[in-house]
Protein backbone atom coordinates (compact mmCIF):
# COMPACT_ATOMS: atom_id res chain seq x y z
CA UNK A 1 0.00 0.00 0.00
CA UNK A 2 1.35 3.23 -0.96
CA UNK A 3 1.86 5.74 1.95
CA UNK A 4 -1.14 8.29 2.49
CA UNK A 5 -3.23 6.58 0.35
CA UNK A 6 -6.14 7.57 2.32
CA UNK A 7 -8.01 4.46 2.69
CA UNK A 8 -11.40 3.82 2.72
CA UNK A 9 -13.21 0.47 3.68
CA UNK A 10 -16.57 -0.11 1.87
CA UNK A 11 -19.05 -2.12 3.92
CA UNK A 12 -22.32 -3.64 1.33
CA UNK A 13 -25.24 -4.96 3.83
CA UNK A 14 -27.76 -6.69 2.12
CA UNK A 15 -29.13 -7.91 -1.71
CA UNK A 16 -29.67 -5.03 -3.58
CA UNK A 17 -26.55 -3.04 -1.87
CA UNK A 18 -24.93 -6.34 -3.45
CA UNK A 19 -26.64 -5.31 -6.84
CA UNK A 20 -25.49 -1.00 -6.85
CA UNK A 21 -22.06 -2.70 -5.16
CA UNK A 22 -21.46 -4.85 -8.05
CA UNK A 23 -21.87 -2.84 -10.46
CA UNK A 24 -19.51 0.31 -9.02
CA UNK A 25 -16.75 -2.34 -8.26
CA UNK A 26 -17.00 -3.52 -12.15
CA UNK A 27 -16.79 0.72 -12.76
CA UNK A 28 -13.77 0.72 -10.48
CA UNK A 29 -12.38 -2.16 -12.13
CA UNK A 30 -12.92 -1.24 -15.64
CA UNK A 31 -10.83 2.18 -15.09
CA UNK A 32 -7.78 -0.06 -13.55
CA UNK A 33 -5.01 0.06 -16.64
CA UNK A 34 -6.91 2.54 -19.09
CA UNK A 35 -3.83 4.93 -18.34
CA UNK A 36 -2.35 3.06 -21.24
CA UNK A 37 -4.92 4.54 -23.87
CA UNK A 38 -3.78 7.63 -25.32
CA UNK A 39 -7.05 8.73 -25.70
CA UNK A 40 -7.80 8.63 -21.74
CA UNK A 41 -6.53 11.53 -19.15
CA UNK A 42 -3.63 10.29 -16.69
CA UNK A 43 -4.96 9.19 -13.64
CA UNK A 44 -6.96 11.50 -11.65
CA UNK A 45 -8.52 9.08 -9.04
CA UNK A 46 -6.64 6.81 -6.79
CA UNK A 47 -7.26 3.49 -6.76
CA UNK A 48 -5.39 2.29 -3.84
CA UNK A 49 -8.28 4.51 -2.18
CA UNK A 50 -10.80 1.37 -2.61
CA UNK A 51 -8.58 -1.31 -3.46
CA UNK A 52 -5.93 -3.39 -1.48
CA UNK A 53 -2.73 -5.16 -2.24
CA UNK A 54 -2.05 -8.51 -1.16
CA UNK A 55 -0.39 -11.65 -1.67
CA UNK A 56 -1.79 -15.30 -1.98
CA UNK A 57 -0.12 -18.01 0.39
CA UNK A 58 1.61 -19.23 -2.91
CA UNK A 59 3.43 -15.39 -2.87
CA UNK A 60 1.67 -13.96 -5.97
CA UNK A 61 0.52 -10.64 -5.54
CA UNK A 62 -3.21 -9.16 -5.74
CA UNK A 63 -5.23 -6.26 -5.87
CA UNK A 64 -8.81 -6.34 -4.55
CA UNK A 65 -11.25 -4.36 -3.30
CA UNK A 66 -11.11 -3.02 0.30
CA UNK A 67 -14.96 -4.73 1.06
CA UNK A 68 -16.96 -6.68 3.27
CA UNK A 69 -20.18 -7.68 2.12
CA UNK A 70 -23.10 -9.22 4.02
CA UNK A 71 -25.81 -11.34 2.33
CA UNK A 72 -28.27 -14.03 2.89
CA UNK A 73 -27.78 -17.32 1.84
CA UNK A 74 -28.67 -18.34 -1.62
CA UNK A 75 -27.55 -15.18 -3.36
CA UNK A 76 -23.67 -15.92 -4.46
CA UNK A 77 -25.05 -18.24 -7.09
CA UNK A 78 -21.30 -19.87 -8.56
CA UNK A 79 -19.54 -17.16 -6.88
CA UNK A 80 -17.38 -18.44 -3.69
CA UNK A 81 -17.43 -17.51 -0.18
CA UNK A 82 -13.69 -17.51 -0.11
CA UNK A 83 -13.28 -15.64 -3.55
CA UNK A 84 -11.21 -17.78 -6.13
CA UNK A 85 -7.73 -16.18 -5.32
CA UNK A 86 -6.57 -17.36 -2.21
CA UNK A 87 -6.28 -21.31 -1.56
CA UNK A 88 -8.05 -21.87 1.85
CA UNK A 89 -5.30 -23.16 4.55
CA UNK A 90 -8.11 -25.83 5.98
CA UNK A 91 -7.59 -27.37 1.92
CA UNK A 92 -3.78 -26.87 1.96
CA UNK A 93 -3.84 -29.13 5.86
CA UNK A 94 -6.08 -31.62 4.04
CA UNK A 95 -3.66 -32.28 1.08
CA UNK A 96 -1.21 -32.46 3.65
CA UNK A 97 -2.98 -34.88 5.61
CA UNK A 98 -2.37 -38.46 5.21
CA UNK A 99 -5.16 -40.38 6.62
CA UNK A 100 -8.10 -41.48 5.39
CA UNK A 101 -10.40 -38.71 4.02
CA UNK A 102 -14.63 -38.62 3.31
CA UNK A 103 -15.37 -36.30 0.38
CA UNK A 104 -19.22 -34.29 0.91
CA UNK A 105 -20.34 -33.22 -2.33
CA UNK A 106 -22.49 -29.85 -2.84
CA UNK A 107 -24.77 -29.18 -5.94
CA UNK A 108 -23.48 -26.07 -7.46
CA UNK A 109 -24.99 -23.15 -9.57
CA UNK A 110 -23.94 -23.46 -13.11
CA UNK A 111 -20.83 -21.22 -13.69
CA UNK A 112 -22.08 -18.06 -15.19
CA UNK A 113 -21.21 -17.80 -19.07
CA UNK A 114 -21.37 -14.24 -18.75
CA UNK A 115 -18.29 -14.09 -16.48
CA UNK A 116 -16.04 -16.58 -18.28
CA UNK A 117 -13.53 -14.31 -19.21
CA UNK A 118 -12.89 -11.84 -16.98
CA UNK A 119 -9.21 -10.90 -16.15
CA UNK A 120 -7.46 -12.81 -13.19
CA UNK A 121 -6.67 -10.02 -9.65
CA UNK A 122 -3.03 -11.45 -9.77
CA UNK A 123 -0.81 -9.64 -10.71
CA UNK A 124 0.84 -5.94 -10.50
CA UNK A 125 0.30 -2.55 -9.64
CA UNK A 126 2.91 -0.99 -11.49
CA UNK A 127 4.65 2.60 -10.51
CA UNK A 128 2.17 4.08 -13.41
CA UNK A 129 -0.88 3.06 -12.25
CA UNK A 130 -1.35 0.40 -14.70
CA UNK A 131 -2.56 -3.17 -13.53
CA UNK A 132 -0.30 -5.58 -14.92
CA UNK A 133 -1.85 -8.93 -14.91
CA UNK A 134 -0.15 -12.52 -14.52
CA UNK A 135 -0.63 -14.83 -18.03
CA UNK A 136 1.06 -17.63 -18.80
CA UNK A 137 1.89 -18.23 -22.91
CA UNK A 138 -0.09 -20.77 -24.01
CA UNK A 139 -0.72 -22.71 -20.87
CA UNK A 140 3.20 -23.43 -20.16
CA UNK A 141 6.28 -21.58 -18.37
CA UNK A 142 6.18 -18.99 -16.31
CA UNK A 143 3.88 -16.11 -15.82
CA UNK A 144 4.73 -12.95 -17.33
CA UNK A 145 3.23 -9.57 -16.74
CA UNK A 146 0.97 -8.02 -19.46
CA UNK A 147 -0.79 -4.80 -19.35
CA UNK A 148 -4.43 -5.21 -18.45
CA UNK A 149 -6.83 -5.31 -21.42
CA UNK A 150 -10.29 -6.02 -21.02
CA UNK A 151 -11.46 -8.59 -23.19
CA UNK A 152 -14.73 -8.05 -25.29
CA UNK A 153 -17.10 -9.74 -22.50
CA UNK A 154 -20.95 -11.39 -23.59
CA UNK A 155 -23.32 -9.20 -22.47
CA UNK A 156 -25.77 -10.58 -20.21
CA UNK A 157 -29.22 -10.33 -20.65
CA UNK A 158 -31.86 -9.14 -17.70
CA UNK A 159 -33.55 -12.46 -17.94
CA UNK A 160 -29.99 -14.33 -17.01
CA UNK A 161 -29.39 -12.09 -13.88
CA UNK A 162 -30.79 -13.22 -10.36
CA UNK A 163 -28.58 -12.11 -8.23
CA UNK A 164 -25.31 -9.65 -7.80
CA UNK A 165 -22.93 -12.39 -8.18
CA UNK A 166 -24.04 -13.16 -11.57
CA UNK A 167 -22.60 -10.04 -12.92
CA UNK A 168 -19.84 -8.94 -10.28
CA UNK A 169 -16.80 -9.15 -12.73
CA UNK A 170 -14.21 -8.40 -9.85
CA UNK A 171 -12.07 -10.49 -7.38
CA UNK A 172 -12.88 -10.75 -3.79
CA UNK A 173 -10.91 -11.14 -1.01
CA UNK A 174 -11.59 -14.26 1.10
CA UNK A 175 -12.49 -11.92 3.79
CA UNK A 176 -14.80 -10.07 2.06
CA UNK A 177 -18.11 -12.55 2.21
CA UNK A 178 -19.53 -12.61 5.62
CA UNK A 179 -23.02 -15.12 4.89
CA UNK A 180 -25.50 -14.77 7.38
CA UNK A 181 -27.27 -18.59 6.74
CA UNK A 182 -29.92 -18.80 9.30
CA UNK A 183 -32.40 -16.11 6.42
CA UNK A 184 -32.61 -17.23 3.03
CA UNK A 185 -32.79 -14.81 0.22
CA UNK A 186 -35.41 -16.75 -1.93
CA UNK A 187 -38.32 -18.88 -0.85
CA UNK A 188 -41.27 -18.24 1.52
CA UNK A 189 -39.95 -18.59 4.56
CA UNK A 190 -36.85 -17.77 6.66
CA UNK A 191 -37.16 -14.42 5.14
CA UNK A 192 -35.24 -11.62 6.80
CA UNK A 193 -38.38 -8.98 6.94
CA UNK A 194 -38.12 -6.66 9.82
CA UNK A 195 -35.43 -4.16 11.17
CA UNK A 196 -35.46 -6.11 14.45
CA UNK A 197 -34.38 -9.34 13.17
CA UNK A 198 -31.38 -7.87 11.19
CA UNK A 199 -30.47 -5.87 14.78
CA UNK A 200 -30.66 -9.23 16.28
CA UNK A 201 -28.50 -10.78 14.06
CA UNK A 202 -25.46 -8.80 14.63
CA UNK A 203 -26.14 -9.34 18.77
CA UNK A 204 -25.55 -12.96 17.82
CA UNK A 205 -21.61 -13.69 19.30
CA UNK A 206 -21.05 -15.40 15.96
CA UNK A 207 -21.72 -12.63 13.54
CA UNK A 208 -20.78 -10.21 15.69
CA UNK A 209 -17.14 -11.57 16.33
CA UNK A 210 -16.96 -12.86 12.54
CA UNK A 211 -17.52 -8.85 11.40
CA UNK A 212 -15.23 -7.67 14.17
CA UNK A 213 -12.68 -9.83 12.41
CA UNK A 214 -12.73 -8.70 9.52
CA UNK A 215 -13.02 -4.65 10.60
CA UNK A 216 -9.89 -5.56 12.35
CA UNK A 217 -8.21 -7.30 9.38
CA UNK A 218 -8.29 -4.10 6.45
CA UNK A 219 -8.60 -1.32 9.42
CA UNK A 220 -5.08 -2.42 10.97
CA UNK A 221 -3.37 -2.60 7.79
CA UNK A 222 -4.50 1.04 6.66
CA UNK A 223 -1.82 3.80 6.80
CA UNK A 224 -4.33 6.47 6.91
CA UNK A 225 -8.29 5.50 7.05
CA UNK A 226 -10.47 8.25 5.91
CA UNK A 227 -13.38 6.15 6.78
CA UNK A 228 -16.59 3.58 6.11
CA UNK A 229 -18.80 3.88 2.41
CA UNK A 230 -21.63 1.85 3.65
CA UNK A 231 -24.31 0.38 1.10
CA UNK A 232 -27.06 -0.90 3.02
CA UNK A 233 -30.59 -1.97 2.04
CA UNK A 234 -33.03 0.36 3.71
CA UNK A 235 -36.32 -1.70 2.83
CA UNK A 236 -35.41 -4.67 4.73
CA UNK A 237 -34.32 -6.06 7.52
CA UNK A 238 -31.36 -4.96 6.71
CA UNK A 239 -31.64 -1.87 7.75
CA UNK A 240 -37.79 -7.32 5.91
CA UNK A 241 -38.77 -7.25 2.39
CA UNK A 242 -40.41 -4.78 0.10
CA UNK A 243 -43.45 -6.92 -0.98
CA UNK A 244 -44.64 -5.97 2.14
CA UNK A 245 -45.73 -1.86 1.78
CA UNK A 246 -45.76 -1.55 5.69
CA UNK A 247 -42.27 -2.88 6.31
CA UNK A 248 -40.81 -1.34 4.14
CA UNK A 249 -42.17 1.80 5.65
CA UNK A 250 -41.26 1.11 9.19
CA UNK A 251 -38.07 -0.25 8.05
CA UNK A 252 -36.76 2.98 6.04
CA UNK A 253 -37.82 4.93 9.41
CA UNK A 254 -36.12 2.85 11.25
CA UNK A 255 -32.64 2.63 8.99
CA UNK A 256 -32.90 6.27 8.46
CA UNK A 257 -33.06 7.00 12.40
CA UNK A 258 -30.33 4.68 13.19
CA UNK A 259 -27.74 4.85 10.40
CA UNK A 260 -28.28 9.09 10.85
CA UNK A 261 -27.12 8.60 14.64
CA UNK A 262 -23.73 6.47 13.60
CA UNK A 263 -23.14 7.97 11.06
CA UNK A 264 -21.39 11.22 9.57
CA UNK A 265 -23.49 11.55 6.95
CA UNK A 266 -26.56 9.52 5.45
CA UNK A 267 -27.91 9.55 1.62
CA UNK A 268 -31.26 7.73 0.47
CA UNK A 269 -30.52 6.14 -2.76
CA UNK A 270 -33.72 5.72 -5.00
CA UNK A 271 -35.18 6.13 -8.20
CA UNK A 272 -38.56 5.75 -6.51
CA UNK A 273 -40.64 9.11 -5.75
CA UNK A 274 -41.26 8.53 -2.39
CA UNK A 275 -39.82 6.75 1.01
CA UNK A 276 -43.75 7.22 2.09
CA UNK A 277 -46.43 4.50 1.75
CA UNK A 278 -47.97 6.55 -1.17
CA UNK A 279 -46.53 5.07 -4.41
CA UNK A 280 -45.02 7.78 -6.50
CA UNK A 281 -43.80 6.95 -10.31
CA UNK A 282 -39.98 6.31 -10.74
CA UNK A 283 -38.00 9.14 -12.09
CA UNK A 284 -37.79 9.78 -15.70
CA UNK A 285 -33.97 10.31 -17.22
CA UNK A 286 -34.40 12.21 -20.53
CA UNK A 287 -31.73 10.11 -22.33
CA UNK A 288 -32.14 6.65 -20.57
CA UNK A 289 -34.68 3.81 -21.09
CA UNK A 290 -34.42 1.39 -18.04
CA UNK A 291 -36.90 -1.00 -16.84
CA UNK A 292 -37.80 0.23 -12.90
CA UNK A 293 -38.58 -3.53 -11.72
CA UNK A 294 -35.57 -4.69 -12.79
CA UNK A 295 -32.61 -4.37 -10.44
CA UNK A 296 -30.00 -4.49 -12.28
CA UNK A 297 -31.44 -1.38 -14.53
CA UNK A 298 -32.22 0.41 -11.23
CA UNK A 299 -28.48 -0.47 -9.46
CA UNK A 300 -26.57 0.63 -12.45
CA UNK A 301 -27.85 3.75 -12.65
CA UNK A 302 -27.37 4.47 -8.73
CA UNK A 303 -23.68 2.94 -9.23
CA UNK A 304 -23.15 5.69 -11.81
CA UNK A 305 -24.43 8.37 -9.30
CA UNK A 306 -22.23 7.02 -6.63
CA UNK A 307 -19.52 6.52 -8.57
CA UNK A 308 -19.70 10.27 -9.03
CA UNK A 309 -20.62 12.07 -6.19
CA UNK A 310 -17.43 9.92 -3.95
CA UNK A 311 -14.89 11.76 -6.64
CA UNK A 312 -13.50 14.16 -3.88
CA UNK A 313 -12.54 11.98 -1.92
CA UNK A 314 -10.64 9.39 -3.90
CA UNK A 315 -9.16 12.30 -5.92
CA UNK A 316 -5.19 11.51 -6.54
CA UNK A 317 -4.19 15.75 -6.21
CA UNK A 318 -5.49 18.25 -3.92
CA UNK A 319 -8.58 15.41 -2.51
CA UNK A 320 -11.53 16.20 -0.53
CA UNK A 321 -11.58 14.25 2.63
CA UNK A 322 -14.65 12.14 3.94
CA UNK A 323 -14.85 14.26 7.32
CA UNK A 324 -14.57 17.57 5.65
CA UNK A 325 -16.87 16.20 2.92
CA UNK A 326 -19.28 15.36 5.92
CA UNK A 327 -18.87 18.24 7.74
CA UNK A 328 -19.75 20.60 4.67
CA UNK A 329 -22.63 19.13 4.24
CA UNK A 330 -24.24 18.39 7.67
CA UNK A 331 -23.69 21.16 9.95
CA UNK A 332 -26.52 21.99 12.51
CA UNK A 333 -27.30 18.65 12.77
CA UNK A 334 -28.31 18.32 9.09
CA UNK A 335 -26.61 14.38 8.61
CA UNK A 336 -29.27 13.21 5.78
CA UNK A 337 -28.30 14.63 2.33
CA UNK A 338 -29.82 14.57 -1.35
CA UNK A 339 -28.11 12.73 -4.31
CA UNK A 340 -28.63 13.87 -8.07
CA UNK A 341 -27.59 13.56 -11.08
CA UNK A 342 -27.81 13.82 -14.80
CA UNK A 343 -26.64 10.76 -16.78
CA UNK A 344 -25.31 11.50 -19.35
CA UNK A 345 -24.50 15.19 -19.31
CA UNK A 346 -25.86 16.59 -22.76
CA UNK A 347 -23.02 18.09 -24.65
CA UNK A 348 -24.13 18.16 -28.44
CA UNK A 349 -20.85 18.29 -30.71
CA UNK A 350 -19.64 21.94 -31.79
CA UNK A 351 -20.81 23.06 -27.95
CA UNK A 352 -19.05 24.28 -25.12
CA UNK A 353 -19.69 23.31 -21.55
CA UNK A 354 -21.08 27.28 -21.02
CA UNK A 355 -23.66 26.09 -23.58
CA UNK A 356 -24.65 22.78 -22.17
CA UNK A 357 -25.27 24.62 -18.87
CA UNK A 358 -26.37 27.90 -20.53
CA UNK A 359 -30.22 25.44 -21.70
CA UNK A 360 -30.54 24.53 -18.36
CA UNK A 361 -31.81 28.08 -17.66
CA UNK A 362 -32.58 28.18 -14.09
CA UNK A 363 -34.14 24.95 -13.24
CA UNK A 364 -32.06 22.42 -11.02
CA UNK A 365 -30.67 20.51 -13.62
CA UNK A 366 -30.10 17.31 -12.28
CA UNK A 367 -32.66 14.36 -11.92
CA UNK A 368 -33.49 13.68 -8.32
CA UNK A 369 -32.30 10.22 -6.93
CA UNK A 370 -33.21 10.05 -2.73
CA UNK A 371 -37.11 9.57 -3.15
CA UNK A 372 -37.73 13.41 -2.10
CA UNK A 373 -39.57 14.95 -4.92
CA UNK A 374 -38.40 17.43 -7.70
CA UNK A 375 -35.77 19.65 -6.05
CA UNK A 376 -37.46 22.77 -7.92
CA UNK A 377 -38.32 25.36 -5.31
CA UNK A 378 -36.50 23.97 -2.06
CA UNK A 379 -33.54 25.62 -0.53
CA UNK A 380 -30.18 24.00 -0.93
CA UNK A 381 -27.86 24.75 1.96
CA UNK A 382 -24.86 23.36 1.04
CA UNK A 383 -23.84 20.79 -1.74
CA UNK A 384 -20.93 19.12 -3.62
CA UNK A 385 -20.86 18.54 -7.36
CA UNK A 386 -18.95 17.21 -9.88
CA UNK A 387 -19.13 17.18 -13.72
CA UNK A 388 -16.79 14.64 -15.59
CA UNK A 389 -15.91 13.14 -18.81
CA UNK A 390 -16.14 16.47 -20.50
CA UNK A 391 -13.48 17.18 -23.14
CA UNK A 392 -10.82 20.27 -21.86
CA UNK A 393 -11.18 21.38 -25.45
CA UNK A 394 -15.01 21.99 -24.57
CA UNK A 395 -14.71 23.57 -21.65
CA UNK A 396 -14.81 27.15 -22.57
CA UNK A 397 -16.26 29.39 -25.11
CA UNK A 398 -14.13 30.27 -28.44
CA UNK A 399 -15.10 33.19 -29.32
CA UNK A 400 -14.13 35.24 -32.10
CA UNK A 401 -11.76 38.19 -31.02
CA UNK A 402 -14.61 41.05 -30.40
CA UNK A 403 -17.16 39.50 -30.60
CA UNK A 404 -19.27 39.70 -26.79
CA UNK A 405 -19.31 37.05 -24.81
CA UNK A 406 -23.26 36.08 -24.75
CA UNK A 407 -23.33 35.54 -20.77
CA UNK A 408 -21.12 34.98 -18.00
CA UNK A 409 -19.96 31.42 -18.29
CA UNK A 410 -18.79 31.98 -21.96
CA UNK A 411 -16.51 34.85 -20.54
CA UNK A 412 -15.22 32.39 -18.14
CA UNK A 413 -11.35 31.30 -18.87
CA UNK A 414 -11.38 27.86 -17.58
CA UNK A 415 -14.26 24.74 -16.68
CA UNK A 416 -13.90 25.05 -13.17
CA UNK A 417 -14.19 28.89 -13.54
CA UNK A 418 -17.61 27.95 -15.54
CA UNK A 419 -18.82 25.26 -12.89
CA UNK A 420 -18.24 27.31 -10.11
CA UNK A 421 -19.65 30.82 -11.65
CA UNK A 422 -23.06 28.41 -12.77
CA UNK A 423 -22.97 27.26 -9.42
CA UNK A 424 -23.36 30.70 -7.77
CA UNK A 425 -25.87 31.65 -10.17
CA UNK A 426 -27.94 28.38 -9.94
CA UNK A 427 -27.99 29.17 -6.12
CA UNK A 428 -26.36 32.38 -4.72
CA UNK A 429 -24.58 32.27 -1.42
CA UNK A 430 -24.78 28.56 -1.27
CA UNK A 431 -21.57 26.74 0.14
CA UNK A 432 -20.45 24.92 -3.17
CA UNK A 433 -17.54 22.79 -3.73
CA UNK A 434 -17.09 21.84 -7.04
CA UNK A 435 -15.09 19.33 -9.02
CA UNK A 436 -14.46 19.06 -13.05
CA UNK A 437 -12.67 15.97 -14.02
CA UNK A 438 -11.74 14.60 -17.96
CA UNK A 439 -12.12 11.34 -17.07
CA UNK A 440 -16.19 9.83 -17.38
CA UNK A 441 -17.76 7.12 -16.11
CA UNK A 442 -17.29 3.38 -17.13
CA UNK A 443 -20.57 1.60 -18.48
CA UNK A 444 -18.99 -0.93 -20.23
CA UNK A 445 -20.65 -4.36 -20.15
CA UNK A 446 -21.94 -6.38 -17.94
CA UNK A 447 -23.41 -3.19 -17.44
CA UNK A 448 -27.02 -3.00 -19.22
CA UNK A 449 -27.52 -0.87 -21.91
CA UNK A 450 -29.58 1.82 -21.20
CA UNK A 451 -27.84 4.17 -23.56
CA UNK A 452 -27.91 3.95 -27.72
CA UNK A 453 -24.67 5.41 -29.19
CA UNK A 454 -26.20 8.24 -30.27
CA UNK A 455 -28.05 9.63 -27.16
CA UNK A 456 -28.43 12.29 -26.37
CA UNK A 457 -29.87 13.21 -29.74
CA UNK A 458 -26.57 13.92 -32.18
CA UNK A 459 -24.07 13.15 -29.71
CA UNK A 460 -22.05 10.28 -29.83
CA UNK A 461 -21.09 9.60 -26.61
CA UNK A 462 -17.36 7.85 -26.13
CA UNK A 463 -17.12 7.72 -30.10
CA UNK A 464 -18.46 4.27 -30.12
CA UNK A 465 -19.45 3.37 -33.73
CA UNK A 466 -23.29 3.52 -34.11
CA UNK A 467 -25.38 0.77 -32.53
CA UNK A 468 -22.26 -0.53 -30.53
CA UNK A 469 -22.50 -0.68 -27.03
CA UNK A 470 -21.52 2.69 -25.10
CA UNK A 471 -18.31 2.42 -22.78
CA UNK A 472 -18.36 5.51 -21.14
CA UNK A 473 -20.22 8.71 -20.68
CA UNK A 474 -20.36 11.90 -19.01
CA UNK A 475 -21.96 12.76 -15.95
CA UNK A 476 -22.96 15.62 -13.79
CA UNK A 477 -24.02 14.66 -10.16
CA UNK A 478 -24.17 16.26 -6.63
CA UNK A 479 -25.00 16.08 -2.83
CA UNK A 480 -27.18 18.28 -1.53
CA UNK A 481 -28.31 19.19 2.28
CA UNK A 482 -31.43 20.38 1.01
CA UNK A 483 -35.39 22.05 2.64
CA UNK A 484 -36.94 19.14 0.73
CA UNK A 485 -36.21 16.54 3.49
CA UNK A 486 -38.27 18.44 5.88
CA UNK A 487 -41.50 17.72 4.01
CA UNK A 488 -40.02 14.16 3.30
CA UNK A 489 -39.07 13.66 6.89
CA UNK A 490 -42.24 14.95 8.29
CA UNK A 491 -44.35 12.73 5.53
CA UNK A 492 -42.91 9.40 6.70
CA UNK A 493 -43.57 10.52 10.47
CA UNK A 494 -46.89 11.33 9.31
CA UNK A 495 -47.20 7.88 7.91
CA UNK A 496 -45.88 6.22 10.62
CA UNK A 497 -48.79 8.23 12.92
CA UNK A 498 -50.99 6.08 10.72
CA UNK A 499 -50.05 2.72 11.39
CA UNK A 500 -52.29 0.62 13.85
CA UNK A 501 -49.50 -1.83 15.34
CA UNK A 502 -51.78 -4.24 16.80
CA UNK A 503 -51.97 -5.12 13.63
CA UNK A 504 -48.47 -5.70 12.71
CA UNK A 505 -47.53 -7.61 15.45
CA UNK A 506 -45.31 -9.60 13.35
CA UNK A 507 -43.19 -6.78 12.84
CA UNK A 508 -42.91 -5.91 16.58
CA UNK A 509 -42.55 -9.44 17.87
CA UNK A 510 -39.10 -9.19 15.34
CA UNK A 511 -37.72 -7.33 18.36
CA UNK A 512 -38.93 -3.80 18.39
CA UNK A 513 -40.78 -2.41 21.35
CA UNK A 514 -44.11 0.34 21.22
CA UNK A 515 -41.87 2.57 23.09
CA UNK A 516 -39.17 2.48 20.07
CA UNK A 517 -41.57 3.12 17.61
CA UNK A 518 -42.62 6.32 19.87
CA UNK A 519 -38.83 7.30 20.09
CA UNK A 520 -38.53 6.94 16.29
CA UNK A 521 -41.62 9.00 15.69
CA UNK A 522 -39.74 11.99 17.94
CA UNK A 523 -36.32 11.53 16.25
CA UNK A 524 -38.06 11.65 12.75
CA UNK A 525 -39.95 14.99 13.68
CA UNK A 526 -36.72 16.57 15.21
CA UNK A 527 -34.28 15.72 11.90
CA UNK A 528 -37.10 17.14 9.87
CA UNK A 529 -36.83 20.42 12.03
CA UNK A 530 -33.20 20.62 10.88
CA UNK A 531 -34.42 21.62 7.03
CA UNK A 532 -37.52 23.92 8.24
CA UNK A 533 -35.81 27.07 7.98
CA UNK A 534 -35.41 26.57 4.30
CA UNK A 535 -38.92 26.82 3.67
CA UNK A 536 -39.76 30.67 4.63
CA UNK A 537 -36.32 31.56 2.47
CA UNK A 538 -37.47 29.74 -1.07
CA UNK A 539 -38.31 32.78 -3.14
Amino acid sequence: MAGGAREVLTLQLGHFAGFVGAHWWNQQDAALGRATDAKEPPGELCPDVLYRTGRTLHGQETYTPRLILMDLKGSLSSLQEGGGLYRDKQLDAAIAWQGKLTTHKEELYPKNPYLQDFLSAEGVLSSDGVWRVKSIPNGKGSPSLTTATTPKPLIPTEASIRVWSDFLRVHLHPRSICMIQKYNHDGEAGRLEAFGQGESVLKEPKYQEELEDRLHFYVEECDYLQGFQILCDLHDGFSGEAQRNIYRLLNTAFGLVHLTAHSSLVCPLSLGGSLGLRPEPPVNFPYLHYDATLPFHCSAILATALDTVTVPYRLCSSPVSMVHLADMLSFCGKKVVTAGAIIPFPLAPGQSLPDSLMQFGGATPWTPLSACGEPSGTRCFAQSVVLRGIDRACHTSQLTLGTPPPSALHACTTGEEVLAQYLQQQQPGVMSSSHLLLTPCRVAPPYPHLFSSCSPPGMVLDGSPKGAAVESVPVFGALCSSSSLHQTLEALARDLTKLDLRRWASFMDAGVEHDDVAELLQELQSLAQCYQDGDSLVD
